[in-house]
């Protein structure tokens, strides 16, 4: 441990003991903390790294910043969990405490193998002398390799790759490996922005997990946004998805969507050579979902967790900043398919938390619970309209879905949010997961998903649909 890390470890333990003790002292400090979404400490929260079961234990790294609930330098928090409901924050893992990632320890991901947990992660710089605009020139975007043997003690980084090892036709901008292993080969995707302003992901693959070479590129087949981030490839079934967030989408049906996107693509062929992508179909239809990252459990599930936020949209805030804290992780989701088409659930470890409240058809109100499940089945006429906190409007007709709040104001439930939607030729049924200050909805099995923050003074909710069957579970 250098002098910076010590010093970097002492201020982040200050920061964090600061803010316990505010919260302990409190009540309004500690109003919007979550009970089922992993939130930072202190500070802000941004992309899940790491995802992975290691020995048993699942462990999710976050992008942290401690010291500034707006975000700043960014290194890695860390929480475990024996059943991904209740976790348990292990402090920083990574601190950006190097001369190739000593303005943050950014997006990357964990590969698991013969006892070992391999972190890989980009290494950010920004150089300070000189006239840089940082996508073409000043900045460096270095891969990082770190290895634990029990997911507590991280050993010596090592440098693997800078952008003079990526090819010549990109900017500055490359990140957040992801690997995996296949047929021996071990491989790497990255995300890229080139010279010309368009977006792709890397294929870099290695005989040994460190030395990597340049294998392929993955684009669409005209420019699709400038930049493709947080990449990830991985298998359901027979489908194989590459999930990349995508920045620069403009017009059309992105002037109702967020400011940047998360979705994936079905491939057609093989990445390593000849290919064709599907259309791009968004994870999530909502206001605060980027960034996600996938994983699978020793039991052969594949999990998704997402950053619950969006970053550089001014239209919307969330008012814990003011409590010294900001941002959450989606709840984790199962990925699966279903008729051919891609679908998520909240993970099923969830079921051993609910208790039945009520059981009704055709009309539901009740107040005074903070985080539940309800589901509407059996939906008849096509129609429904739920109401959540008396601002949250989640409702279906005339073949659109739709997530909306009754004000926009910054200072109300919604804090900025407006409206959301999407065209379905029927509902089914609908799940509703709500958190203290999250709301995530799952549209028919979870063929479409919708998820939102939002700060209620008085929890209450109120769910219409005739004929269908409606149950309230609180969960404990």
């Amino acid at each position: 441990m250098n002098a910076l890390t010590r010093d970097l470890v002492k201020l982040v333990e200050t920061a964090e003991q600061s803010q316990k003790t505010r919260e302990e002292l409190s009540v309004s400090d500690r109003k919007f903390r979550e009970k089922l979404h992993l939130m930072p400490p202190v500070g802000w929260l941004n992309d899940p790294n790491g995802l992975c079961q290691f020995q048993g234990i699942y462990h999710a790294f976050f992008q942290y910043s401690p010291f500034n609930a707006e975000g700043g330098v960014k290194m890695w928090g860390h929480y475990t969990s024996k059943d991904m409901i209740k976790w348990e924050y292990q402090g920083t893992a990574l601190y950006p405490d190097q001369p190739f990632d000593c303005h943050g320890v950014y997006s990357g991901s964990a590969f698991i193998e013969d006892g070992k947990m391999y972190l890989y992660y980009t290494g950010n710089v920004k150089l300070e002398d000189g006239e840089y605009d940082y996508i073409r020139t000043g900045r460096e975007g270095n891969t990082v390799l770190v290895i634990t043997e029990d997911g507590k003690m991280f050993g010596k980084k090592k440098e693997l790759m800078r952008n003079s090892d990526y090819p010549d036709d990109l900017t500055c901008h490359v990140r957040d490996p992801k690997v995996w292993k296949e047929n021996g080969t071990y491989y790497m995707v990255q995300g890229a922005r080139t010279n010309e302003d368009v977006g792709q992901v890397l294929v870099f693959e290695s005989e040994d997990k460190v030395n990597w070479k340049f294998r392929n590129r993955v684009e669409s087949e005209k420019p699709f946004g400038y930049m493709w981030e947080c990449p990830d490839y991985f298998k359901i079934g027979d489908k194989k998805l590459l999930s990349t967030s995508v920045q620069g989408l403009e017009g059309g049906i992105w002037e109702d969507r967020n400011v940047y996107q998360s979705g994936y693509f079905e491939i057609e062929g093989d990445i390593l050579g000849e290919y064709k992508l599907s259309e791009y179909h968004l994870w999530d239809y909502g206001f605060d979902y980027y960034a996600p990252q996938s994983f699978e459990t020793e039991d052969g599930r594949r999990i998704h967790i997402s950053w619950m936020g969006m970053p550089d949209c001014e239209e919307y805030s969330n008012p814990t900043i003011q409590t010294g804290w900001q941002h959450c992780f989606t709840f984790p989701r199962e990925i699966f398919e279903k008729d051919g088409k891609i679908c998520q659930c909240p993970i099923r470890e969830l079921e051993e938390k609910k208790h039945l409240v009520s059981d009704v058809k055709g009309m539901l109100v009740r107040e005074g619970y903070p985080v539940y499940e309800m589901t509407i089945s059996d939906i008849t006429k096509n129609r429904f309209k739920v109401i959540l906190s008396e601002k949250l409007i989640l409702d279906y007709a005339d073949g659109k879905f739709r997530m909306h709040f009754t004000d926009q104001d910054k200072t109300s439930v919604s804090s900025g949010r407006s409206m959301r939607c999407v065209e379905v030729e029927e509902v089914e049924n609908l799940k509703i997961l709500v958190d203290t200050s999250s709301v995530e909805v799952f549209v028919n099995d979870g063929e479409y998903v919708f998820s939102t923050r939002y700060y209620p003074e008085v929890y209450k909710l109120q769910a219409e649909a005739v004929g269908a069957q409606i149950t309230l579970s609180e969960i404990m």
